[in-house]
């Protein structure tokens, strides 16, 4: 009775939202994104898709995705946001994680990618645009796949954590105390397989188009760049996000070295008592700054 007054919910939520959708406005870049992919449909195996398509996907999306993060680092009237004010960048840091991220990047990660073509020959995953999935789907799809991300991010983050296994795997990614984002993914290559698992999972469980693959690889690494940051800016839109961390929350992580294991969400840390160091540091913060008003 439960699971069927579950699915209910889930079908009536559905119809809602479709509903609402349709009294949205056309948008309008549909058309044009619509015969870019009938295009790339047209001129690429799917095997170029899924691969150097991915490739391309995860490349751009990440360095683009820490332009802002770099920037910033130029700007005077940006620094006020800098969450650890005496831990500058510098170029010497920035070089370092740049070639290590090449590797993982090229050496690690492109030899999984070449695994999605086979992937979703297995699972019969379709390419083409009437299979699409609509947007709040997506939404709903890389939303659940952040859940999954994050349970098993918790978890094998706080084993890596293990004083006996700390030194020789998760040491590496903290070499850097005041993270910026293009550290996001400067990590041991096992770190990199070990925690990088977690991102699969979600898809094995929602994909059901190509896109999802794509859509998903957006959102992840706008999340971990934005924690990774070093940043906590005013208006940042994934605050909107239920129970999202943010750079605060996690680069407490970095100058702490435990606690606030969790990637994207913060209950996981509520329920096991592993952010009360962090609530510990806001509510000194907090008093602090009431003295310095008085």
């Amino acid at each position: 009775m439960a699971v069927n007054d579950s699915v209910n919910i889930l079908n009536s939520a559905y119809l809602a939202v479709e509903y609402i959708d349709s009294f949205l406005p056309d948008n309008p870049l549909q058309q044009p994104f619509k015969n870019a992919w009938n295009y790339m449909l047209d001129n690429y195996t799917k095997f170029q898709i899924a691969t150097w398509g991915s490739l391309i996907v995860h490349e751009v999306s990440y360095f683009l995705l820490c332009v802002p993060g770099f920037v910033f680092q130029f700007i005077p009237y940006m620094q006020k946001y800098k969450i650890q004010q005496d831990k500058p960048e510098t170029w010497e840091k920035q070089w370092k994680c740049f070639k290590t991220l090449l590797f993982n990047h090229f050496c690690i990660q492109l030899p999984l990618i070449c695994g999605t073509y086979y992937f979703t020959e297995y699972f019969n995953i379709p390419y083409g645009w009437e299979e699409m999935p609509r947007w709040y789907v997506l939404v709903a799809q890389c939303f659940g796949c952040a859940v999954i991300e994050d349970a098993w991010h918790y978890f094998l983050h706080r084993l890596l954590h293990h004083k006996r296994i700390y030194k020789y795997i998760h040491k590496v990614h903290h070499e850097f105390v005041s993270p910026f984002g293009m550290q996001a993914e400067y990590a041991h290559p096992l770190e990199t397989l070990i925690l990088g698992a977690g991102f699969f999972i979600g898809i094995v469980v929602f994909c059901n188009h190509v896109v999802l693959l794509w859509a998903w690889v957006i959102c992840r690494l706008m999340e971990t760049i934005d924690v990774h940051s070093g940043y906590d800016v005013p208006l940042n839109p994934l605050h909107l996000v239920p129970f999202y961390a943010g750079a605060r929350f996690h680069d407490f992580h970095h100058m702490n070295f435990i606690g606030n294991y969790a990637s994207t969400f913060t209950w996981w840390d509520r329920i096991f008592g592993t952010d009360s160091q962090f609530i510990a540091f806001k509510e000194k913060e907090k008093k602090q700054q009431l003295i310095m008003k008085k």
